[in-house]
């Protein structure tokens, strides 16, 4: 199953409000997802996946990344032929 992991950087003290964001706009599409807060260099951790992998690019590329207060992401593609290794 395609899945990504999309790491977010926000403006300082928005996180909460992206991830309320982040849940409004998946909750809509028909996808797995897990959104949480960490600490590191990034701010957010979202985990995304669906059948069909053209689909994630296209929430990541035109909803996730334009949520407001979002300054940058960091996408990362799992290699599904890898997953049962």
């Amino acid at each position: 199953m395609p899945t990504a992991y999309v790491l977010l950087n926000s403006d300082l003290g928005s996180d909460e409000s992206i991830i309320a964001e982040v849940k409004q706009i998946l909750s809509d599409e028909d996808i797995k997802y897990e959104v949480q807060g960490v600490y590191g260099v990034y701010d957010i951790v979202l985990k995304l996946s669906s059948d069909d992998a053209e689909k994630l690019r296209a929430i990541i590329t035109n909803k996730v990344r334009k949520i407001s207060k979002v300054q940058s992401t960091l996408t990362m593609m799992v290699i599904e032929e890898q997953e049962n290794l």
